[in-house]
């Protein structure tokens, strides 16, 4: 049976994961801290970004927008886990971002919507923020990419495409809530970012029939200009809300992790109300995809060939045992005694009483090259022979 099984898994292994990536993936565990938590007094909570800093520590960016819970804010973390399990999350500190005067971004109102934060070369902080609409331009926030200092302070803001400013939310322009998700640095430096779902004139939301397209972005760290701009194709949304749900499900790109220049980890996060999240781990590159930063529209666009798409990791409903949240973070993490690196996955709570900050740990291995399979498999049929030869077969008992 253990032969059977190794070879099993081999023929598996060798027609499915290892044609579609060059490492895989194991759940190491979660842990999460309950919703209601509070640190200095404000409640922790709507984790939408993480990243890993230099002395091992992580940065975790909050939604919060101000008028909910507190003044806009990240964190400081301190993850513990390791091959066995997760153990605990620990917060060491909290810190308000400052707007380019100097001062915190209100506590009372929405003017901002934190969603993501990466640690910049330089040891600065990049974060992303989907603004906020409202029908009363006075009080209508744009959305942005800015870099800070670690203690909040404001640097500058990258020229984002005016394509994803809000102008009505229904012809044209940014959906609300739906812009910079995503945001990731490429070993080379340059800044991605992406919008969550379509933008209007890039033709419709995802649906339970038809995908959508969003567009991934490239921000200059030297200029601050934006740069080449590439498609990436969402898949309809999987599963239906149930009957009687207070809203209908979604799909979308809440964040990216860069694997290489061109090459990236998105994750892909579908709701159903009164059924729950799936989360996938999609391998995506730019390379041979068209530039798209030139076309108004990509609703019915032609001759445009988007980012390449293939899933690493689907975990819909429940995975190993656990009920699946509202990812919308991924961070590199530590590296194992086995030398092998690990991914983080953080899960924004919403500040609802019936959801947690849960965090998941994930061990990455390489997968063995195709010729490596294709000896494992000879070396395993010819264990498998061996044992069916003449004179080899035990007797039942």
């Amino acid at each position: 049976m253990k032969h059977r099984a190794l070879l099993s898994l081999a023929l598996a292994c060798s027609v499915f994961s290892c044609q579609a990536a060059d490492f895989q993936l194991r759940l190491i565990g979660s842990t999460a801290l309950p919703t209601g938590t509070k640190f200095q007094g404000v409640e922790f909570g709507g984790i939408s970004g993480l990243d890993r800093a230099a002395d091992g520590s992580y940065f975790a960016i909050s939604d919060d927008r101000g008028g909910e819970r507190g003044t806009p804010r990240f964190y400081k973390l301190h993850l513990d886990y390791d091959a066995s399990g997760f153990k605990a999350v620990t917060i060491d500190s909290q810190t308000t971002m400052k707007r380019p005067d100097g001062s915190a971004f209100p506590s009372n109102a929405r003017t901002v919507d934190p969603e993501s934060i990466r640690v910049a070369p330089n040891g600065n902080l990049y974060w992303s923020s989907e603004g906020n609409w409202n029908a009363n331009p006075q009080l209508r926030y744009q959305p942005f990419v800015r870099e800070m200092k670690t203690d909040g302070s404001f640097v500058r803001e990258f020229n984002t495409p005016a394509m994803f400013n809000y102008v009505d939310n229904a012809t044209t322009g940014g959906r609300n809530n739906k812009l910079f998700e995503a945001l990731t640095v490429a070993p080379n430096g340059t800044v991605w970012t992406a919008n969550e779902d379509a933008l209007i004139q890039d033709g419709n939301l995802t649906s339970l029939t038809k995908g959508s397209t969003v567009r991934v972005t490239a921000l200059n760290p030297l200029t601050g200009q934006s740069g080449a701009q590439y498609a990436y194709q969402l898949p309809p949304i999987p599963v239906d809300a149930s009957p009687g749900a207070p809203f209908g499900p979604d799909n979308g790109l809440p964040e990216l992790l860069a694997l290489s220049d061109t090459r990236f980890l998105a994750v892909e996060r579908a709701f159903a109300s009164g059924v729950g999240n799936t989360i996938r781990l999609v391998l995506t590159d730019t390379t041979g995809a068209t530039d798209v930063s030139g076309i108004a529209s990509l609703n019915g666009a032609n001759g445009v060939t988007p980012m390449s798409r293939e899933v690493l990791l689907e975990m819909a409903i429940q995975y190993q045992g656990i009920t699946l949240d509202n990812v919308e973070a991924i961070s590199w993490g530590k590296t194992l005694d086995n030398g092998n690196r690990t991914l983080v996955l953080a899960v924004d709570n919403n500040f609802a009483a019936n959801q947690s900050t849960q965090f998941m740990a994930f061990e990455v291995s390489a997968v063995p090259e195709p010729q490596s399979w294709a000896l494992m498999l000879a070396g395993l049929l010819g264990v498998v022979a061996r044992r069916r030869a003449p004179g080899r077969h035990r007797d039942a008992v």
